[in-house]
Order: structure tokens, then C-alpha cells, then sequence
């Protein structure tokens, strides 16, 4: 049986918190000219391991931060409204293996920004809708494309200015995390004609009919037809 599943305030209420904190982090950098780069993510540094966490939370400025914040607003919302039940490990493993896979792979740069994130949640979204061939979250992840319309040329390395990394590797995060958790999220509609069991009876089968190790018996009844 198919839960339903009901909007409720607390589904975008985390996605909601999770950016404020975002404009926050954003607002103390502008007020106090505090160089907050050094907590991005340095590919390759031992002693920059800290930043898969906080490179996340960082921005270069507030187009960068504007430009991410929409789509984990709407991108979380979906996770949180379809995946309930494992929204914050999508959450934690979208910052965990896109940071450690961007600190092995990247190119020696600081990294910061949300986007890896986005990359990886909607990567996730397209993904597991088509693996459970729910097609509203492939319809939630197309939006966000067309709205955000550079993240399809985000992955590829035309502006190194970018961290282009970040958004392979968090598209690459999301597809195994829509495979990990195959399992879980809303599936297809069923309808009563779908779900009744299959008959498997033969109309044209005798009345009777034995099967003995040695042989196959079929006793046929016949009824004598009666005269008015």
C-alpha cells in the first residue's frame, strides 16, 4: 500500500532554516570584511579536511548566494515532501562525498558555494524519479533546470572562474544517492485493474485433473442431457 503523502509547514521549514543560515553566514561576512574564504575547500590540504563541511555555507557574493539559494528552496522542499523519511542523509551525504570527492579531484583553489549541493539534489530528484518512474520529480528537476538555466554548462570546465568540480561531483553525489536509496520516496499511481491478482485458471481445463509420478490422468465428467 502507497502512503499519502500531504504537504505539511515542516516540510519546507529545514530547507527554509538551512538557507536563512546561509544569508546569515553571508550578512556577518559583508559587516565585518572577515575573509571567510580560508574556511573553503582546498583540494588536497590535510589541514583544510574542514572545509567539505563549511565551503557549503560560504559565498563570494550575493548573486552567488541568490543564484543557490532559489533551487535548495525548491529542491529541498521536494526532498523533504517525497524523501521524508531519509531527507537528512540526502542532506549529509550531498555535503559529505561531493566536498570529500571536490577535495580529492578539484584543481588546487578554494571552492566555496552551495551549488555542489544544488548539482547533487537535483541530480537526485531527476535520477530517482526515473528509476521509480515517478515522473513529477523528473517535471520538479526539469523546472529547476529551466529556471536555473546555467546548470547543465555548470559541469563542464568553460569558466574557471567556477568551481565546475563542484557541480560534476555533485551530479555524480546525487546519482548514487538516488541508486542508494532506490527504495525509498513516492512510486507510481497504482490503479485496482493493476493490482488484482492474475488468474491463472484455464477455462478449458477438464473438471478434474490428476498428475501421479508415472503418468497424467484426465477424468472427463459428462452429463446426459435431459428430454423434455
Amino acid at each position: 500500500m502507497i502512503e499519502e503523502r500531504k504537504f505539511h509547514y515542516s516540510q519546507f521549514l529545514f530547507p527554509a532554516l538551512f538557507v536563512l543560515v546561509l544569508w546569515v553566514i553571508h550578512l556577518l561576512k559583508v559587516n565585518t570584511n572577515f575573509d571567510f574564504v580560508q574556511f573553503g575547500l582546498y583540494p588536497r590540504r590535510v589541514e583544510n579536511l574542514f572545509g567539505i563541511i563549511t565551503s557549503p555555507f560560504i559565498h563570494d557574493d550575493w548573486e552567488h548566494l541568490t543564484n543557490n539559494s532559489f533551487p535548495l528552496l525548491l529542491l529541498g522542499f521536494g526532498i523533504f515532501y517525497f524523501y521524508r523519511e531519509v531527507a537528512f542523509k540526502i542532506y549529509l551525504g550531498s555535503i559529505l562525498i561531493t566536498g570529500l570527492w571536490v577535495w580529492v579531484f578539484a584543481r588546487p583553489s578554494y571552492h566555496i558555494g552551495a551549488s555542489g549541493m544544488v548539482y547533487s539534489f537535483a541530480s537526485f530528484v531527476f535520477f530517482s524519479g526515473f528509476i521509480r518512474k515517478y515522473y513529477r520529480l523528473i517535471a520538479l528537476s526539469l523546472l529547476v533546470v529551466f529556471v536555473y538555466g546555467s546548470l547543465i554548462w555548470g559541469i563542464l570546465p568553460i569558466d574557471y572562474r567556477i568551481s565546475w568540480e563542484s557541480h560534476l561531483m555533485g551530479g555524480l553525489c546525487g546519482l548514487l544517492l538516488a541508486y542508494f536509496y532506490r527504495e525509498f520516496g513516492p512510486a507510481p499511481k497504482q490503479y485496482e485493474w493493476e493490482e488484482d491478482e492474475e488468474d491463472d485458471s484455464d477455462p478449458f481445463l477438464p473438471e478434474e485433473f490428476e498428475e501421479t509420478d508415472d503418468k497424467i490422468e484426465i477424468i472427463y465428467t459428462l452429463k446426459k442431457k435431459e428430454n423434455n
